[in-house]
């Protein structure tokens, strides 16, 4: 199993850039960051600097959308970084929460979605695609490689990540609604004809080592809220009992009353108070290393190929020390 690090690019950047060589010394070979233009800091610039200080880490957003930037200034940005450093970058990519709701706007549809998929690869790769349009390439790409991962919750999404996406990337670590999903992406894929093992998946989650379960919950009861903004999506256009999206999954946001992006991905969120400790213990890593060693094993056997570790709380070092030392050679020995 592959292990990956998710940041927010908060500044300074040099502190992200330092975890992330951290990171590499300790076996991820992934790291990725939040892109929200008007939250954090520029991604793709902090990015170079990643790559310029790590040997083999693959760098990548978790995730960009279609509508923050143009498709063409997306490839040609990724090629770049393909250029200067190698093949070590990988686009994830979904319809867009906070970077495009905190700019006002909605998210990108799904039909929107699925093409930008296959423009961005085609371009960032050196083919032929058409923009607005308009037949374009980029003339200076060779050998270029670029594998997009698609972040998915709902059935039509899952669908979209089986028929185009390289990669399924689910940003939760329950076990049961793992399954699910990893076989309604590979259905999907088989029904477009395509091999579903070729479709890497990456489960994407929060994780605290330590005794101490209920500070654990409270570090990482912020990421109930996030996902909670993706379930709040589902409900609204599948209604509450459709029987297309779990009951596990939509049941704890009815409490939900609201969102305030301002503390988006960030311990002590006001707004994820109505997350229940039952759920922070189904999304997340929680408890001393042998309970993360077991979670991780359990993912693993249902598919995942990748964990990649939220460190957005009070014990990041230490968090990135324990995965290197003591849980990553465990899960992979």
């Amino acid at each position: 199993m592959d292990f990956g690090l998710v940041l927010q690019t908060d500044p300074p950047a040099s502190q992200v850039i330092s975890l992330m060589k951290r990171a590499e010394r300790h076996g991820f070979r992934y790291g990725w960051t939040f892109d929200s233009a008007v939250l954090w800091q520029e991604p793709f610039v902090i990015y170079s600097q990643i790559l310029a200080n790590t040997q083999r880490m693959h760098v990548g957003p978790m995730v960009t959308n279609p509508g923050t930037r143009t498709w063409e200034v997306t490839a040609s940005t990724f090629a770049t970084l393909n250029d200067m450093y190698g093949n070590r970058t990988v686009c994830g990519i979904g319809r867009g929460d906070s970077a495009m709701r905190v700019a006002g706007r909605a998210p990108n549809t799904l039909a929107r979605l699925g093409e930008a998929m296959d423009v961005i690869r085609d371009l960032a790769e050196g083919r032929e695609a058409v923009v607005d349009g308009n037949p374009i390439r980029i003339p200076w790409i060779k050998d270029g490689k670029l594998p997009v991962w698609m972040a998915a919750y709902g059935p039509k999404a899952l669908a979209l990540a089986g028929q185009k996406a390289d990669g399924f990337i689910l940003q939760l670590a329950d076990p049961f609604l793992t399954e699910w999903m990893i076989k309604s992406v590979r259905d999907a894929a088989v029904a477009a004809g395509r091999d579903p093992d070729a479709i890497t998946i990456c489960v994407a989650a929060p994780a605290y080592v330590g005794d101490d379960l209920a500070h654990a919950r409270d570090q990482c009861r912020w990421f109930g809220g996030m996902v909670g903004n993706h379930v709040a999506d589902l409900v609204s256009r599948y209604g509450e009992h459709s029987g297309l999206v779990p009951e596990a999954l939509t049941e704890y946001i009815k409490s939900r009353q609201g969102y305030d992006y301002s503390h988006h991905g960030r311990a002590g969120n006001a707004s994820t108070d109505f997350v229940p400790d039952e759920i922070v213990d189904r999304f997340c890593l929680l408890g001393p290393a042998e309970a993360h060693i077991e979670k991780l094993r359990r993912l693993r056997d249902l598919g995942v190929d990748q964990f990649a570790l939220y460190d957005m709380h009070d014990a990041r070092e230490e968090t990135i020390d324990a995965y290197g030392t003591l849980i990553i050679p465990a899960v992979n020995g």
